[in-house]
């Protein structure tokens, strides 16, 4: 049983880091804002995390409309 706990533990852990990473990428990327799964995986993120995913994005992407989950809630074409 404690060996059945440690292996879902280290996928669980594993999986997580994973996704961080990937999030990560696509945040502090330089090519685009609008890769499907950076999008996907930031508007996801708890709030202060999605948050300072967007302000990153906006930080590079300037002159950009921003990404979903990176928008405005009253006018979809200005960054929050």
């Amino acid at each position: 049983m404690r060996r059945a706990i440690q292996l879902l533990l280290t996928v669980v852990i594993a999986f997580a880091v994973i996704i961080g990473f990937r999030w990560y990428r696509y945040v502090t990327n330089v090519e685009s804002p609008y890769d499907e799964v950076g999008i996907e995986l930031n508007s996801r993120m708890p709030g202060p995390i999605n948050a300072w995913g967007c302000a990153t994005l906006h930080a590079t992407f300037a002159g950009a409309l921003p990404p979903y989950g990176c928008q405005d809630s009253a006018d979809a074409g200005k960054w929050r």
